[in-house]
């Protein structure tokens, strides 16, 4: 009663953005959006940011502006598992706004160990099973939450209706099944009397029957574009006899069993012909050859001496040990000598899972992180330059999760692209749904043929494409320039490079393919090399390996087949 909704939304229209921690545009857009949305009375609200643009930074300044407006009076900020949390309350711990004071300088912060409230607290950070046992398996003894104990819930990773392995449940509650899971995870969020926001990077089904539509979206394709998150190159496949041909018991030969009950190994005939396809490998059966022959080819491209991370996906924390053991022997084999934390399992049986999260994220070692799905969301580890998938997942939006912990940048180790190694043809399978294609399919394009392009190409539809490509290579190439290179196109063309970047985004594809033209010899500069990443050899193994190959597979659209023929119609 209190509460003046007209005045506190005045208020925040009248609100500038001069706080300590600088903002990018499309962050700016996505608070004003959400504002409005909530001057319009919308009680629920998504908003659709790819990882790695910054939700949480976003949401840290909108909770403040909701809180300084006196637009909400306590805000409850759920996340999905404890290492998301502890990354979220040292995020508001350490976020200055104004007069260099932290977000939990200026408001009371609770934290996930905190169980009860008081009455000048104004942010709550919870897990949403802790709010499940809380609300729905209370004890006789414990505090009775009332419908109006916070007038607004933000959910982070909001997409996160659902747990994929035992390793993701929290010790409070374990789920059975995707369907339960739902059911509680909204009725913590419908047990409120609140606003309801969600924040995600991959909108769900269930996430858009909860919050709507989302009322600001921010794409990976744009964030490329904009030169704020990382393209990716095609993934290199590896494919071995067995993972090709499938593994083949014939009728009567014997079968090698470990039954985890008793910790024996037993012997039975197949009855008939039994075939398993690459995707039951390490789940249904356990198969050392393919990971030993999997991890010899890794380590011809993943030296440990380099500041770049890799993170390698497996299919269950059995699966994670014996490639750490594998990749080790491995990289030992190729570089001599290498550290016994260079690569380390990271899951929910390892131990001390969090305070390895931090090391992976903070320290020198390890350079190589063997997980689950520990890190498949929200955690922020921008030296992740290779991915290696070697499970198979059914799931587009935790496929492009996995995808998301190598688009951040990190100008400090000089990343330009990160690299996909694919062991079981994950990425062929997936892609075709997938929203996170790379924006240069063809890294080995010239920008002088791009620029050419767009002087001889009439198609409607495929005009923005090359725009969008020569920008995103562009955005590339900046980080691989020498100085003398910068320096010279910038004399060239009479402005900075991020101006130039900014100049051509304004511009259309004609004012481009002109403005390449009258600016001389810009794109042959560009393609110039000046220097980088060698050619690696890879050892093949005839009798095991089968080959190792870089491309897309067959996750083809019609349109790739016209890119494809483009050098030749027009010799035609």
């Amino acid at each position: 009663m209190a509460q003046d909704l007209d005045v506190s939304h005045q208020q925040l229209s009248q609100e500038a953005f001069n706080y300590n921690i600088e903002l990018r545009s499309y962050q700016i857009n996505a608070i004003q959006t959400v504002e409005t949305s909530l001057a319009d009375n919308r009680q629920e609200l998504l908003v659709a940011m790819a990882t790695g643009t910054g939700k949480t930074k976003t949401a840290i300044v909108l909770v403040y502006r909701l809180l300084k407006s006196k637009r909400f009076r306590r805000i409850l900020f759920l996340v999905d598992r404890s290492a998301l949390g502890e990354q979220t309350v040292n995020a508001f711990k350490e976020t200055r706004l104004e007069n260099l004071q932290t977000f939990s300088d200026i408001f009371d912060i609770k934290e996930l160990k905190d169980r009860s409230i008081d009455s000048d607290t104004k942010v709550h950070i919870a897990t949403v099973q802790s709010f499940v046992k809380r609300l729905f398996y209370r004890g006789d003894d414990a505090q009775l939450l009332t419908a109006d104990e916070y007038d607004c819930i933000i959910v982070d990773e909001c997409h996160r209706g659902y747990l994929l392995d035992s390793e993701l449940s929290e010790t409070e509650l374990i789920y059975r099944d995707f369907n339960d899971y739902i059911s509680k995870y909204r009725r913590v969020l419908d047990y409120f009397d609140a606003v309801k926001i969600g924040l995600t990077a991959t909108p769900a089904l269930h996430t858009t029957q909860i919050f709507g539509e989302p009322v600001f979206t921010y794409s990976y394709r744009e964030a490329v574009i904009d030169g704020w998150l990382i393209d990716y190159e095609p993934p290199v496949r590896i494919i071995t006899q067995l993972s090709e041909d499938g593994m083949v018991w014939n009728a009567g030969e014997a079968m090698e069993f470990f039954d985890p009950k008793t910790g024996q190994l037993d012997l039975v005939h197949a009855p008939d012909e039994v075939k398993l396809e690459i995707e039951q490998f390490n789940r249904r059966v356990v198969t050392e050859e393919f990971n030993r022959v999997v991890c010899e080819t890794l380590a011809q491209y993943l030296d440990p001496s380099l500041l770049e991370k890799t993170l390698i996906f497996c299919v269950t924390d059995s699966h994670a040990d014996i490639v750490v053991d594998q990749l080790k022997t491995a990289l030992e084999n190729v570089y001599g000598s290498v550290e016994d934390n260079a690569v380390m399992k990271i899951t929910g049986n390892a131990d001390k899972p969090l305070q390895k999260i931090r090391e992976y994220k903070n320290e020198v070692n390890p350079k190589i992180a063997v997980t689950v799905d520990l890190l498949t969301t929200g955690i922020d580890v921008p030296p992740i330059c290779n991915l290696v998938f070697l499970r198979r997942v059914n799931s587009r939006i935790l496929y492009e999760q996995m995808l998301g912990r190598a688009t951040r940048r990190c100008d400090e180790i000089g990343k330009k692209v990160f690299r996909i190694f694919d062991a079981v043809d994950l990425y062929e399978g997936i892609s075709p749904v997938s929203t996170m294609k790379p924006v240069v399919v063809n890294p080995n394009i010239s920008f002088t043929q791009l620029v050419e392009e767009l002087s001889t190409v009439n198609h409607a539809e495929a005009l923005p494409e090359i725009v969008e490509q020569l920008i995103a290579k562009l955005q590339r190439k900046r980080k691989e320039l020498n100085e003398s290179s910068t320096e010279q196109i910038e004399t060239l063309v009479g402005m900075t490079m991020p101006e130039m970047v900014e100049h051509l985004k304004q511009s259309t594809p004609q004012q481009i393919a002109q403005w390449f033209q009258d600016k001389g010899q810009i794109a042959e500069i560009l393609d110039r090399r000046d220097g980088g990443r060698e050619p690696i050899l890879i050892s093949r193994h005839a009798d095991e390996l089968r080959r190792v190959e870089t491309g897309y597979g067959n996750a083809t659209k019609p349109e790739d087949y016209w890119k494809g023929l483009k050098p030749f119609y027009r010799r035609i």
